[in-house]
């Protein structure tokens, strides 16, 4: 957090390549500061944060309008097609502990991909590297961003219709996370108005975990 009339939130995007992860991460600042495109191999190789620009009309506190940062931090997808899960995730817990060592993670968000299944192999190695990442209390700083939902929608599906024909394995992880989840098209650019109705739905998760942050102060 800073002063009271702005109030900062600290996210990092986690998930397998070609999830959309830095797309989603650019939709969230609302910029286009994460490399993202069509690979046949893993993008992102390296660590990097981006921050918005204060953005009004989303929060106010103590009745008065207060401006939202948001900083996300980018990592490299696991699994990657040249960098192992202990390079991988070292290099995450590093760049975790310099940008927000401070002040505090408030969430990490998992991003899967909507029109693709999960498995229960792909959940269980993800879940440990979490795990692995954030430690025992991760479910409660995990929310999970559902990308290439137009994908879903051409294909006829609700947000209602496709939880209720979502396999175990998703709904299981969405349980474990407190069904914190987040449907997102991957348009070129998301609207503004897009992007504030998932700015609001991740400001009511980090709020009812009364804004408490992870890895505050992390030695590591």
């Amino acid at each position: 957090m800073a002063d009271s009339n702005e109030m900062t939130i600290n996210l990092v995007v986690l998930g397998k390549t070609q999830t959309g992860k830095s797309a989603a991460g650019n939709s969230l600042l609302g910029s286009s500061d994460f490399e993202s495109r069509l690979s046949p191999s893993s993008v992102t190789s390296r660590c990097s944060l981006g921050r918005s620009c204060r953005i009004l009309g989303l929060i106010r506190r103590n009745g008065c309008e207060s401006a939202l940062c948001v900083r996300v931090l980018d990592t490299p997808s696991y699994p990657h097609s040249g960098l192992s899960k202990e390079h991988v995730r070292d290099t995450v817990r590093a760049a975790l502990a310099h940008h927000f060592g401070k002040e505090g993670l408030h969430l990490a968000l998992l991003v899967l991909r909507a029109d693709l299944p999960l498995f229960p192999e792909e959940s269980d190695d993800t879940v440990q590297f979490i795990q692995e990442l954030l430690g025992p209390t991760w479910k409660d700083f995990t929310a999970v961003l559902l990308t290439h939902a137009d994908k879903a929608e051409e294909a006829g599906y609700s947000e209602e219709t496709y939880l209720h024909n979502a396999s175990s394995t998703l709904l299981s992880l969405l349980s474990s996370v407190q069904h914190k989840y987040i449907f997102l098209d991957n348009h070129n650019s998301v609207i503004k108005e897009e992007r504030n109705i998932v700015l609001r739905k991740l400001l009511n998760f980090i709020q009812k975990n009364n804004y408490q942050v992870l890895l505050k102060h992390s030695k590591e």
